[in-house]
C-alpha cells in the first residue's frame, strides 16, 4: 500500500541505509549482542553517513529532514534487530527535547556531537521505586547558588552504559502540590563527579542494547544544563511521549512483518508428512490472520504519522497504536515460533531472538495498562 508520508527520495535513502547496515551492522550484530552494546565506532559510522538526528537544523550538520525518513531509520534498525532501539531512541526521542526545549547555547553544545556521533544520549525517568508514576520520582536536584546538587538512582536506562549525556527527571520542588508540578530536566554528562554508572542489567531479551542503573550521588550541576523551566519537566514529557509511542509502534509493525516473512520462507521449506507444512490448513489461516492483522496495524499506524507529521494531537489514538501493536507483535512472535516447532526455540534461528526481543515492548514507553487507562480517561470514564 501507498504510505503518503513517503516518497521517492525517501525510498532512495530507504536503500542507501539498508546497504550500509548490511555491509555495516548485520554481519556484527551477534557479536554486538555478546558485548552487549553497540560499539561507539558503529555510532561514528552513522553519524558521518547522516544517519543520526537528519531532522535537526543545518547549522548542526544535519540536513533538517522531515519526519518520514525518521521512520525510514526505526524501520530499517528494526530489520537488523530490535536492539538496535538505542539509536532510535537517541534520534527521535531524547535529542528532540534538548531541540525543543533547550537554550542556543545548549543546542550548540550538544547537538553536533549528537549528529556526529560523538556524543551518545540517554534519558532517565525510571526508578526502582517509580516507573509509570512520574509523579513519584525520587531523585532531588536541589539548588545552591549556580549549581543544582543532585541525588538520586535511575533504572532500566537505554544507552545508560554507553551515553555522553543524559536527560535526567528529577524533583527540584519536593514540596509541590501537586507533586507533577516540582518535576524539571537536567541535562547531566558522563564525566560529572559524583555521576556513577552501575554494571549492565541483564536482560531477557534486547541484548545488543546496553541497558544499567545510574547514580547520582552529590552530582553538582551548572543551572546552565537545566532544559527549559524549572518545574515544567512533567509538561514536557507529556508533550513528547506522543512521539515516544509511535516510534514504538512503527518498530513493533516493522518488528511483525519481519517475523512473518521469516516464517512463510520456513514453512515453504519445512517438510512434515511427506508435504511441505506451507500446505497445511492450520499454517495458511494461521499466517493468513497474521498478516491481515499485520495490515489493519500498519493501515492506522501510518494514518497517525500522517496526523504526527500535521501536528495533531492524537494521544488517544497512539495510545490505541502503542499497547495494540506491541500486544500484535507479541501474539506474532509466539505464533510464528510455533510455527517453526523446535527450531523455534534455538537461537541459531532468528525468530528466537524476535520472541525474546519483542517481549519488553508492551513495558517501555509506558506501560499498556498505561495506555489503556490514557484512553479510559480520554473516553470521559
Amino acid at each position: 500500500m501507498e504510505r503518503s508520508f513517503l516518497g521517492e527520495e525517501h525510498a532512495i535513502f530507504r536503500r542507501s541505509l539498508r546497504k550500509f547496515l548490511e555491509k555495516e551492522a548485520i554481519p556484527n550484530f551477534a557479536q554486538w549482542e555478546k558485548n552487549q552494546q553497540v560499539p561507539r565506532s558503529f555510532w561514528k559510522k552513522l553519524g558521518n553517513q547522516g544517519f543520526l538526528c537528519p531532522w535537526a537544523d543545518e547549522k548542526f550538520g544535519a540536513v533538517h529532514a522531515d519526519f518520514g525518513y525518521s521512520v525510514v531509520i526505526n524501520e530499517e534498525f528494526e530489520r537488523v534487530g530490535t536492539g538496535m532501539v538505542g539509536i532510535g531512541l537517541h534520534n527521535d526521542i531524547v535529542m528532540p527535547y534538548i531541540d525543543s526545549y533547550g537554550t542556543d547555547t545548549q543546542k550548540e553544545r550538544w547537538l553536533k556531537g549528537a549528529i556526529s556521533g560523538d556524543l551518545v544520549s540517554a534519558i532517565a525517568m525510571t526508578e526502582p521505586g517509580a516507573g509509570s508514576d512520574l509523579a513519584a520520582i525520587k531523585t532531588t536536584a536541589v539548588k545552591d547558588g549556580d549549581d543544582y546538587i543532585v541525588n538520586g538512582e535511575k533504572t532500566f536506562i537505554t544507552n545508560g552504559y554507553t551515553a555522553d549525556l543524559v536527560v535526567v527527571v528529577c524533583k527540584t520542588n519536593s514540596k509541590a502540590q501537586p507533586a507533577h508540578k516540582g518535576i524539571s530536566l537536567l541535562v547531566i554528562e558522563a564525566d560529572t563527579p559524583g555521576f556513577t554508572k552501575n554494571k549492565k542489567l541483564q536482560k531477557v531479551g534486547q541484548h545488543a542494547n546496553d541497558t544499567c542503573e545510574l547514580v547520582f550521588e552529590n552530582v553538582r550541576v551548572p543551572t546552565a544544563n537545566l532544559l527549559g523551566v524549572e518545574g515544567k519537566g512533567f509538561y514536557y514529557l507529556m508533550e513528547k511521549l506522543q512521539q515516544e509511542r509511535l516510534m514504538v509502534a512503527i518498530q513493533s509493525m516493522e518488528a511483525v512483518e519481519i517475523m512473518l516473512e521469516l516464517t512463510v520462507d520456513y514453512v515453504k521449506q519445512r517438510e512434515a508428512f511427506g508435504r511441505s507444512i506451507s500446505k497445511f490448513q492450520n499454517t495458511q489461516f494461521s499466517l493468513a490472520e497474521m498478516k491481515t492483522e499485520m495490515q489493519i496495524g500498519r493501515t492506522f499506524v501510518d494514518r497517525l504519522i500522517d496526523d504526527h507529521v500535521a501536528g495533531n494531537n492524537v494521544v488517544t489514538e497512539v495510545s490505541m497504536a502503542k499497547w495494540w501493536t506491541t500486544d500484535l507483535a507479541k501474539k506474532v512472535a509466539g505464533e510464528c515460533m510455533q510455527l517453526h516447532g523446535g527450531y523455534g526455540y534455538i537461537e541459531e534461528y532468528e525468530i528466537a531472538r524476535r520472541y525474546r526481543d519483542v517481549a519488553v515492548s508492551s513495558i517501555y514507553a509506558g506501560t499498556n495498562e498505561i495506555m489503556k487507562g490514557i484512553i479510559a480517561k480520554n473516553m470521559g470514564l
